[in-house]
């Protein structure tokens, strides 16, 4: 196609900022398509949620150790999913899921490091649910499951490849001094997180 295409470095780049930026450029009305290098697929998972939910089209592939995420506005220009990427579930199929609200490190009052055992207890099992969370979404120290570090993230990981978003609040990172060190999932601010709650069909909150 002849349209213009910006392309956008992001490489070594903390998530959301290659989503923030692609939206930024994708604002810009003479900006048809951009292509975003990122280092780790999970920015480039992000950034395909992103194109989903604007009902863009993208594409998605892994060259030279980082991954070029293509996102354009025409739906029907011709980048063809590669394979990596068409065995995703379908994120409709998620739709069908809860809502989950974690507002803390630990699950339930006692003993703290009982709690943390049992939250990750639950984490795990939240992707054995058939189907997953259609999102989770974490504010206050939940915040702390979400960042490098956590022995949460491979199972958010596993819910993300399901189909599950996962989100966590930005004035909760920004206070804990974790906004750079977020490893899964996007940031939302309480308007949107609001928003989700308002629209669950079914909430579970701990």
């Amino acid at each position: 196609g002849g349209f213009p295409i910006k392309i956008i470095d992001m490489l070594g780049q903390p998530c959301p900022m290659p989503v923030v930026n692609a939206r930024r450029a994708l604002a810009d009305p003479d900006v048809d398509a951009v292509c975003v290098l990122v280092d780790n697929k999970i920015a480039g998972q992000n950034l395909e949620k992103m194109a989903s939910q604007l009902g863009y089209a993208c594409s998605f592939e892994r060259r030279d150790g980082h991954y070029r995420v293509i996102v354009a506005r025409d739906r029907d220009a011709a980048f063809a999913p590669i394979a990596e990427t068409s065995n995703q579930p379908k994120p409709a199929r998620a739709s069908a899921g809860a809502t989950v609200l974690i507002a803390r490190d630990a699950l339930g009052g006692g003993s703290e490091e009982l709690g943390r055992l049992l939250m990750k207890g639950f984490i795990f099992s939240l992707t054995e649910l058939d189907p997953p969370p259609r999102e989770v979404i974490f504010i206050n120290g939940g915040a702390h499951l979400t960042s490098e570090g956590a022995n949460t993230l491979p199972d958010l990981m596993a819910l993300v490849e399901k189909g599950a978003r996962i989100y966590t609040c930005g004035t909760c990172l920004n206070y804990y001094g974790l906004m750079d060190h977020l490893a899964v999932g996007e940031v939302a601010d309480m308007m949107r997180i609001a928003g989700m709650l308002n629209g669950a069909a079914r909430l579970i909150s701990l």
